[in-house]
């Protein structure tokens, strides 16, 4: 359990770190934003590229993957009907809290999660590549167009996802694992030491925001909140392991998708949520719960199907 626990305390550590700083107004008001901006426009896209460019295109085939895809898109509908029918949320904010149902923790938790329950990170490719390639171009999209993006030429709507930086990210980085160029060490050096500054940014972002903001489920996001909870929590892993099973999918070719499901909602989805202004609060409180909830269910997984 040496390894799941250890990711889980790492990130719990980066996180608190940066409420210390809020707590005590080390960065001043507004550090948060700040912050987001930076690994928004800077060290994410890079982060998207060095991941993509050395990922195995060809995993994305696998009966595991196929797995992965399917539960992570299901998750992502299925928020989106259940908010609209049952708790009449409208615009963003749904398109926000199908993300925090459905989009994982997939770089800096589930690697090492991953290597400790199976062996290998393999498995956490197809859905990286999904996330990228798909669910974060498609939901730019639809924000773009639910956060009033008015008078813009048809040109500029369609053009709009391809020039987000992080879009940028992931079709370069697409590119150099399809074509196998081997880029000089010059061009590979600041992307790396932006990438690696990545997920630490982001994390203490986060732990920024967790300063004065009301305990999860007390606000008004308290229904979508426990809605994207429950389905990326409990939900998703069930859907894995029986789609996996139906696949006839055994040990750790079954073990892999479940915990790639049962990983907590990524930290992205809050970067992306305070990007566009909308459902902060919503992204945040999931994040939180996820993450807490995904300790003893990935435990739980480990122990029983490992």
């Amino acid at each position: 359990m040496g390894g799941v626990l250890t990711g889980f305390f790492s990130l719990g550590v980066v996180v608190a770190l940066g409420y210390l700083l809020a707590r005590h107004d080390v960065l001043g008001p507004g550090a948060d934003r700040v912050l987001s901006k930076l690994t928004f426009f800077a060290a994410t896209p890079a982060l998207m590229f060095r991941t993509l460019a050395g990922a195995d295109v060809g995993a994305v085939f696998s009966t595991g993957a196929l797995v992965t895809v399917a539960t992570a898109v299901t998750m992502a509908v299925l928020y989106a009907v259940l908010a609209a029918v049952l708790l009449r949320r409208r615009g963003a904010e749904v398109t926000i809290g199908a993300l925090t149902a459905s989009y994982v923790n997939a770089g800096n938790l589930g690697i090492p999660i991953l290597v400790f329950a199976v062996g290998d990170a393999t498995a956490i490719a197809p859905v990286l590549l999904l996330q990228l390639l798909v669910m974060v171009p498609v939901a730019f999209t639809v924000l773009d167009r639910q956060t009033g993006r008015r008078g813009v030429s048809r040109l500029d709507a369609v053009t709009g996802p391809l020039r987000n930086p992080l879009v940028i990210g992931v079709g370069a980085g697409l590119v150099v694992a399809l074509t196998g160029v081997r880029l000089p060490e010059p061009v590979l050096l600041p992307v790396d030491i932006l990438a690696d500054m990545a997920v630490p940014v982001m994390l203490i972002a986060f732990g920024l925001s967790l300063r004065g903001a009301p305990l999860p489920g007390r606000g008004e996001v308290r229904a979508p909140m426990w809605l994207a909870a429950v389905l990326k929590s409990l939900v998703a892993p069930a859907l894995a392991y029986v789609l996996g099973r139906a696949a006839g999918l055994t040990g750790d070719a079954l073990l892999a998708p479940v915990v790639v499901a049962a990983l907590p909602s990524a930290q992205n989805v809050f970067v992306y949520a305070m990007r566009y202004g909308r459902a902060v609060a919503l992204a945040r409180e999931v994040i939180l719960i996820t993450t807490i909830a995904s300790v003893a269910v990935v435990v739980a997984l480990t122990a029983v199907l490992g």
